[in-house]
């Protein structure tokens, strides 16, 4: 396969794997850590009206689905890349990352999670896929 087309493959389907797995880990976050009583998670004015009433515990999800989101799409971006596979990585990571900011920016969150999140979650789970997919065997 041309190196050009499977590397623009790496790009988008390391974007539309990793944004479904992180879809993935926020539909199913409710289910297992309950919004506290009366929260409406399905709106973004219900997120933003009981962000106050939300504890750390609320936030683990969010991370997670962030992290192993972003993870997955570097991952497999490294996978399919022909070459320059580190940059595919963080070509990965850095779009969710400006996700992450425009969520920040949208949604805002406690300045202790965002910290978390933002310095966490998105290049260095793209540097550990890196890593982690150069690996031979």
């Amino acid at each position: 396969m041309n190196p050009i087309v499977k590397n623009i493959l790496a790009i988008v389907t390391g974007i539309i794997i990793g944004s479904v797995v992180n879809m993935l880990f926020i539909m199913m976050s409710g289910h297992i850590i309950p919004p506290p009583k009366g929260v409406d998670l399905t709106t973004e004015e219900g997120l933003k009206a009981s962000m106050h009433l939300m504890e750390p515990k609320h936030f683990i999800f969010p991370f997670l689905a962030h992290a192993i989101g972003t993870f997955v799409g570097a991952f497999i971006a490294v996978k399919i890349a022909a070459k320059h596979k580190l940059r595919f990585a963080m070509a990965i990571g850095i779009a969710f990352l400006v996700g992450g900011f425009m969520m920040v920016i949208k949604l805002p969150s406690p300045f202790w999670f965002t910290i978390l999140d933002l310095a966490g979650a998105y290049l260095p789970m793209a540097y550990i896929a890196w890593k982690l997919g150069e690996k031979k065997g």
